[in-house]
């Protein structure tokens, strides 16, 4: 498949797509932005040859600012609200990266306000660098609510009290606090630093079989279950991923390539590559063993 859209193009790459939003002249999310967020999302869900999406931006200073403000001025208002039975766009958008069967990971190497910080919250992993990322939500200030999932992911994040300080307060939120807070999985000293360790760590999930990783996202999603039911679910999805074909032929090559002895089993992670490759080159040739 070919990525590209009017406000990002995606490039490929040993399974990762790395989608670079650019919008001049800040990364306004236009509605166009929008709705090549949401069919980007739709079209990896279905792509086999994607494995993993890392999101980024091509401006060094804004990942993404916020949502166009003219279109809410403009937006018609009449009568009282109704109870909506189904997402809007903005929430659907995100809402198709969250529950995607394909891990995302975001580089914010600025600023992510906004609809940008909801984007980036959607997704499952977030980066940032030192003295750089910001985030902000400024609807509260403009008489607005974070309506992109904001006021749902937030708390989720980094607690109750965290999220309305953010939401509240409307003001910056330095990379150091954020990843403290629980919003950012790490933060580097350097754009280039994050792009390596995002970069190799995008990579080696793209290694991994699919079935795994796409089980393994939705059960960490069911952190909102009660605990004895998400237990529950664990169990069943677990069965799913030892019943792929592909699971015993790891477990296989795993058991040959030093499980189980002192001195591979010291150095797993190294080890987990070299049985995923190991694999991989047998699928490649041609009088391969499946079996």
């Amino acid at each position: 498949m070919t990525y590209r859209f009017d406000t990002l193009t995606g490039i490929f790459d040993r399974g990762v797509l790395f989608a670079t939003i650019d919008n001049p002249p800040c990364n306004i999310m236009s509605v166009q932005m929008m709705a090549d967020l949401a069919e980007l999302g739709q079209r990896i869900a279905m792509d086999d040859s994607v494995r993993v999406l890392v999101l980024q931006s091509q401006d060094p200073d804004f990942f993404v600012a916020h949502f166009d403000t003219s279109v809410v001025i403009q937006k018609t208002i009449e009568g009282l609200p109704r109870r909506p039975r189904e997402l809007s766009p903005l929430q659907a958008m995100c809402a198709g990266l969250r529950d995607n069967p394909k891990p995302s990971l975001v580089k914010i190497a600025g600023r992510a306000g906004g609809g940008g910080s909801e984007l980036a919250s959607s997704c499952d992993m977030r980066f940032g660098v030192r003295g750089k990322t910001l985030i902000n939500q400024m609807e509260v200030p403009l008489g607005l609510l974070p309506a992109a999932c904001g006021s749902q992911n937030l708390p989720r994040l980094m607690g109750r009290g965290r999220a309305l300080e953010v939401i509240l307060g409307g003001d910056d939120l330095d990379a150091e606090t954020a990843e403290r807070w629980g919003y950012l999985n790490r933060i580097f000293d350097s754009v280039d630093d994050m792009n390596r360790f995002v970069d190799t760590l995008a990579l080696r999930i793209a290694k991994w079989p699919p079935h795994a990783v796409a089980l393994a996202k939705e059960s960490v999603g069911n952190i909102d279950l009660p605990w004895r039911q998400g237990l529950l679910d664990e169990q069943l999805l677990a069965a799913h991923a030892i019943r792929d074909p592909s699971t015993k032929r790891l477990l296989r090559k795993f058991m040959r390539l030093g499980a189980h002895t002192r001195d591979d089993e010291a150095r797993m992670g190294g080890l987990l590559i070299e049985v995923a490759d190991a694999l991989a080159a047998e699928s490649e040739s041609p009088h391969s063993d499946q079996h």
